[in-house]
């Protein structure tokens, strides 16, 4: 009777030696940046998240959608002690928050690009739903480009894994082999999918979170609805939908660049409107206070306005 074959990863080990050294190299790495991973509890109800310290001075990065309350917050650190924390900021569009701790002793993790980062690459997911650090072993699933999230928020690279969703995943840390920060693990950025928000965008966000309290993003300043266009339209437009437009904010960019109630707006920048998703994701940080086309419909004609987006 044939037995089973060896795990893939265990192909490449020669011997006994070999395994326990990778094990051992793992449990190491996992031992070192689990010291950054703290639990958060700042939920009214339902079980904690985890969180990475960005700072020693007691500055922690998390999830945001994991921060249900402002006030009351309490940090688990990784020497069992229990302390209160701050909101300091947050920014629904990267689906980050920063809090303060109160302490000024702790240990921050250790991060590296993901430039040479492939797909089939290990990487271990830390969280403390706990007293105690959990790891989940797994491989980077997928990787891409820049993209924008549904709230508009800019990440700077698409970093999905296979790593399974224990308990505290979400706001936990995900590290290479050598124990070094690839991201934050976010499960509600895409629903089912284990998402990493790489080490650049937390740079960025955490910066300006830190010194502002919030990130600034674009906006327009009207209330849409998706409208299908008649044919003969759609083929001048180049598309077959657009956004009704059905409030317009006094004093607002759109209103200051002449937009009028029911213009179908048609693109923004070069970027077709299909839905509000779509304008939502293209008012990123990047884009507030910055001149950019307007394609809109208007009496059965194609024009183009410039608006300056605001920023909020």
């Amino acid at each position: 009777m044939c037995g089973l074959a060896p795990p893939p990863i265990l192909l490449f080990m020669s011997d006994t030696h070999d395994i326990q050294a990778f094990s051992d190299a793992l449990a190491s790495a996992v031992e070192e940046a689990g010291s950054s991973v703290v639990r958060i509890e700042g939920r009214h109800r339902g079980p904690s998240s985890s969180g990475i310290v960005w700072s020693a001075d007691g500055a922690i990065v998390t999830a945001d959608h994991k921060i249900e309350r402002e006030e009351g917050i309490e940090v688990g650190l990784p020497d069992g002690r229990k302390v209160a924390a701050r909101l300091v900021g947050r920014d629904p569009g990267t689906d980050l928050a920063v809090l303060r701790a109160e302490a000024t002793d702790l240990k921050p993790a250790t991060w590296v690009g993901a430039e040479g980062l492939k797909v089939g690459h290990l990487a271990l997911a830390l969280s403390r739903p706990g007293q105690t650090v959990r790891a989940s072993l797994g491989v980077v699933a997928a990787l891409g480009d820049e993209w924008r999230t549904p709230m508009g928020g800019k990440i700077d690279r698409y970093l999905e894994t296979d790593v399974a969703h224990q308990r505290g995943f979400t706001g936990g840390l995900l590290i290479d082999v050598s124990g070094r920060g690839l991201g934050l693990n976010d499960a509600g950025l895409r629903r089912g999918q284990g998402i990493a928000i790489p080490a650049a965008t937390l740079e960025r966000v955490v910066a300006e979170l830190l010194a502002h309290g919030g990130v600034r993003r674009g906006y327009l300043g009207v209330g849409a609805h998706p409208v299908r266009l008649p044919e003969a339209v759609a083929e001048t437009a180049g598309h077959p939908v657009g956004l009704i437009v059905v409030a317009v904010q006094p004093g607002g960019p759109a209103e200051q660049a002449g937009v009028l109630l029911g213009d179908v707006l048609l693109s923004l920048d070069g970027h077709p409107l299909g839905d509000m998703g779509e304008l939502h994701s293209l008012l990123g940080e990047d884009r507030a206070g910055k001149e950019v086309p307007l394609r809109l419909l208007r009496a059965g004609e194609v024009r183009e306005i410039r608006v300056t987006l605001g920023a909020k």
